[in-house]
């Protein structure tokens, strides 16, 4: 929802009523993740999308049928139907895509959610997309990672013993940052079927943290903002860490990298979604600094230099007391093996390998392998 949140708030404060389908759950090759988002407007205006344009049409027409009736539908597209190629499924995926009608009476909460979101408080919306009971279906709940409400509108899943439950699932989902359709029995019941719930998690922008105030720490910048990072840029040296010379960056710190690194990690700054590229080429900064980042569970953690370079850093960082299994998790020399001379291209290469560890990809090309085409993800659904 978050890249359709302005249109639908607007239209929301308007009074209108609008169809919002929700990719809630995807298996093998769906082209677009859970979260994904499609408004069907007031005017008929079609924003966002759910399939990359294979499906649209179709959630299109079911959108308006919902709006008319008010019944939210939970429905099925992929190959496995007989209309999957009316609808234009063809890349052998298959996607749940909750549709419902938003409006001030059927979401109170979502000026507050909006809010949240804005601010990067972290907050998770609560849906139920399935339930034996039909009058439950589209009932919310807005989640917090403590007990404090906020400014939200009292709401529930339709007890206390399914909003517990809820909420204890969904705070752990929002930590992680990650988005999922819970299973449940009819009243919350941990090892029932019948209520299915989709988890919309909005916590804040993952963080980059670029050490290494150089040109190719420019372009990972700018790379690492493309993909939705926050990206921090820190280097000791003031005549080098201008924000000026990292205009894509959203903060230039002048600061010891592994002070900052530190700091950042003591003050709960950083997260298993966070990833830190060091770029220094100087075993004075770089070795302290991935002391820390090796000893500190986040996502990604890699270090540019030649092999000679890598060698001597490992030598480096053994003497210091790192673990084999903490060696094991240092990406060096950084990226993949695309070929890359320009910083642009470095930071292409260095993109490619965080998102392959991230999916499970090996950076082959697709053209010379078979099999689907997107790599499972645990986060996707749970079915």
């Amino acid at each position: 929802m978050r890249e359709v949140l302005a249109e639908l708030l607007g239209w929301w404060r308007d009074g209108h009523t609008v169809a919002v389908g929700t990719v809630v759950a995807t298996w093998r090759s769906a082209p677009r993740p859970a979260g994904a988002s499609m408004l069907v407007g007031p005017g008929g205006e079609a924003v966002g999308s759910v399939s990359g344009g294979c499906v649209e049409g179709a959630v299109y027409e079911l959108g308006q049928d919902v709006v008319a009736d008010g019944t939210p539908v939970l429905q099925r597209y992929g190959v496995s139907d007989d209309d999957a190629f009316a609808v234009g499924l063809t890349c052998g995926g298959i996607l749940d895509v909750f549709v419902e009608s938003v409006s001030r009476e059927s979401f109170p909460q979502l000026e507050s959610v909006a809010a949240d979101i804005d601010a990067g408080r972290p907050v998770a919306v609560a849906t139920v997309i399935a339930h034996p009971d039909p009058a439950r279906l589209g009932r919310r709940l807005i989640i917090h990672p403590d007990d404090s409400p906020g400014d939200d509108v009292a709401a529930s899943l339709g007890s206390e013993r399914i909003d517990a439950a809820v909420t204890d699932d969904a705070r752990g989902l929002l930590a992680g940052g990650h988005t999922a359709t819970l299973t449940y029995g009819p009243d919350g019941e941990r090892r029932g079927e019948g209520l299915r719930v989709f988890v919309a998690s909005y916590a804040p922008r993952p963080r980059m943290i670029v050490f290494g105030a150089i040109d190719f720490a420019a372009a990972v910048a700018q790379v690492g903002t493309f993909l939705g990072y926050r990206v921090t840029v820190c280097d000791a040296r003031p005549v080098f860490a201008t924000a000026s010379r990292f205009p894509d960056a959203d903060e230039v710190v002048v600061e010891w990298p592994h002070r900052y690194l530190a700091a950042e990690r003591d003050q709960g700054s950083l997260d298993e979604r966070t990833v830190v590229c060091v770029l220094t080429h100087d075993p004075k900064f770089d070795v302290p600094v991935l002391e820390v980042a090796l000893r500190t569970p986040l996502a990604y953690v890699g270090a540019m230099g030649s092999r000679r370079t890598h060698d001597d850093r490992l030598a480096r960082l053994r003497e210091a007391g790192l673990s084999d299994d903490e060696l094991a998790r240092l990406s060096s020399p950084i990226g993949l093996d695309l070929g890359a001379r320009t910083p642009q291209e470095t930071a292409v290469s260095i993109a490619a390998e965080m998102i392959a560890l991230h999916w499970g990809g090996d950076g082959q090309r697709l053209a010379d392998r078979g099999g689907p085409i997107h790599h499972p993800h645990t986060t996707d659904s749970q079915d």
